[in-house]
């Protein structure tokens, strides 16, 4: 791994994403994005024909999704290049067109939907019926109709579909501030060794065993933040006021129940997760006195949630961390473990080191005919490991259901996105605790398990989703949303969750919404506790030996958007409309901590 943060064209390309296999250069992919723009208007023939013949039908739905296939892929080059380096003007560039390029390809299909309605069910399933090719498409019809209530007419779709583009203008602008033009001042250590401050290292220094690093990072981190507060609350406000747009647009209840209804899944799911949560607050509270009394402190502070119980720092270089991972993986099969093995070893599907410009954090991204490329800025350590293995979770997924299902149902919800990904951690942990001996190793891997993916996915994600419930309720109500009522209600939120005897910075802490930029994906923060929920509920049948599970999970990552995502979750084993799931993981997290409590003495 690079010892300073270098230039973008500085790092080795072996460890770069393979973006050549996308398109050879950014001429071909500009070639063709004006090739899909000159495609648009050959969809007019369409408008308005639907309802003429079975195969007129079919021609045209095939002919849609041809262009919106290639759309995906080419805005997928754009996006992934400008995330690899965001001070890359030219990717910007192609980012802002690729965006463009989408919003009108949008406008254009939108005739589809009301037109299929027009069809009726009946006639389309005599259609169904007597064409095998229009058959493929009956869950999606199925949706359809089920949706029916809120698809407006062709003219209301077409507009709708026109502001999607510039309704992410808040989203945009805030990623470009903080990623791009916010600049850190470097930080002294306790020894008085500078180091730097950028979006791609926070994490690092958030694990540094220095206190005095750490909270001169965060602070200066969260300064910056709070510097812009009211510029980044107006983003986010604008972002909320978009998603009560659609809700009223489409004639909805409540946001929350317009995000929910897209995919299926009742808003109990959601009341369900919350209730529970704050109902285990106390093994919440019994981890963080744990981590105080280990770290020797007073107060524990947010910057410490992070920093390092183990006493000798675990290396895990890239490739030795891709062994492991594939060694956890075993159960599920050698032409799994192989694809994995492959795909970060030879095929490039991740981007692995930081680099100047590039943001924090992690994702995987691809489109039906890519590879499932990976972001992250990796650090040969534990932490790194369990991200490389939390991403290439999202990448079989993705691969998988790429290979399985035609482009109508090549996605899948963000509701059952973060299983695969925790799955594959809940199998790491399982794997390594009972074969690794080193007490150190143990400790860093639980540590890694609670303090990093468990803090985030099972107390910060349900705490930001507290907080997104009752910021959309405001602005329903007509409320209006300022940065410091923004920050009040966080800090609040998160002096419930920290509980007693946590050294709470509230302006700091309450600025945390700002740092998250899964806000600006509505209603999602909360599907990172279903989805943690579901994968340790899933990775335990299989660790558990329990018959069919192996092909029964496998079944689940091939069937993409082919079914409801509660369903889909159901034929694999876990029910995620009750709160077993979320018992279940709980108890997993208090075996880990008592576990941790008998490494520290």
């Amino acid at each position: 791994m690079p010892s300073k943060v270098p230039p973008r064209n500085k790092l080795d390309k072996k460890f770069t994403w393979n973006a050549e296999s996308v398109f050879p250069s950014d001429e071909a992919w500009e070639k063709e994005v004006n090739q899909i723009l000159a495609d648009i208007p050959a969809m007019k023939q369409y408008q308005g024909r639907l309802a003429e013949s079975p195969s007129v039908l079919l021609q045209a739905l095939e002919a849609v999704y041809e262009l919106v296939s290639c759309t995906q892929k080419a805005f997928m080059y754009a996006g992934f290049s400008y995330a690899v380096d965001t001070t890359n003007q030219h990717a910007a560039g192609m980012r802002s067109k690729g965006q463009s390029m989408s919003g009108q390809v949008l406008s254009a299909v939108s005739f589809l939907q009301p037109e299929v309605l027009a069809i009726g069910r009946d006639k389309l399933e005599a259609w169904m019926n007597e064409n095998e090719k229009l058959a493929a498409y009956r869950h999606y019809f199925d949706d359809l109709f089920r949706r029916q209530a809120h698809v407006r007419s062709a003219e209301v779709e077409e507009l709708l579909g026109l502001v999607s583009d510039p309704l992410q203008g808040p989203a945009n602008s805030t990623s470009m501030l903080t990623n791009a033009d916010f600049t850190f001042k470097p930080i002294k250590d306790s020894t008085g060794k500078v180091l730097d401050l950028a979006q791609g290292t926070i994490v690092n220094l958030m694990h540094n065993p220095d206190r005095k690093a750490r909270r001169r990072a965060y602070e200066n981190y969260m300064d910056k933040y709070i510097e812009h507060k009211n510029t980044l609350a107006s983003n986010l406000a604008h972002s909320i006021k978009a998603n009560v747009f659609y809700m009223r647009a489409r004639k909805h209840e409540s946001s929350l129940a317009a995000s929910l209804f897209d995919l299926n899944i009742p808003t109990d799911v959601f009341h369900n997760l919350i209730d529970t949560f704050r109902k285990n607050l106390p093994v919440w509270h019994r981890y963080f006195e744990i981590r105080r009394k280990a770290l020797g402190l007073k107060k524990l502070s947010y910057y410490d949630m992070w920093a390092p119980i183990v006493k000798r720092k675990v290396k895990v270089p890239f490739e030795r961390g891709v062994e492991l991972i594939c060694e956890s993986l075993t159960p599920l099969g050698n032409e799994y473990v192989e694809t994995v093995r492959r795909g970060c070893l030879q095929e490039r599907w991740v981007d692995v080191y930081p680099n100047q410009g590039k943001g924090e954090g992690a994702f995987s991204w691809g489109s039906q005919g890519t590879h499932p490329f990976i972001n992250m800025n990796y650090t040969d350590e534990v932490t790194s490991m369990s991200t490389l293995a939390h991403e290439l979770g999202h990448s079989m997924h993705s691969y998988l259901t790429w290979k399985n299902q035609p482009f109508i149902y090549s996605e899948y919800s963000l509701f059952v996105a973060e299983v695969a990904s925790n799955f594959h951690q809940a199998m790491m942990r399982g794997h390594l605790l009972n074969t690794v001996t080193d007490k150190n190793f143990q400790l860093a891997l639980i540590e890694e398990a609670v303090g990093g993916n468990f803090f985030r996915y099972f107390f910060q994600m349900p705490t930001l989703a507290r907080f997104e419930l009752e910021t959309h309720q405001r602005v329903e109500r007509g409320e209006p949303l300022i940065a410091d009522s923004m920050i009040e209600l966080m800090a609040d939120l998160f002096a419930e969750g920290f509980g007693p005897g946590f050294d709470l910075d509230r302006e700091r802490l309450g600025m945390t919404w700002s740092t998250f930029g899964h806000l600006f994906a509505d209603y999602y923060v909360y599907a990172y506790a279903t989805g943690i929920s579901g994968a340790n509920a899933l990775a335990g049948r299989i660790l558990r030996g329990e018959p069919n599970a192996v092909e029964n999970y496998l079944g689940f990552l091939k069937s993409g958007n082919s079914d409801y995502s509660l369903n889909v979750l159901k034929k694999a084993g876990v029910d995620l409309t009750k709160p077993q799931a979320v018992e279940e993981t709980f108890a997993v997290m208090e075996g880990y901590i008592d576990r941790m409590e008998k490494l520290v003495g």
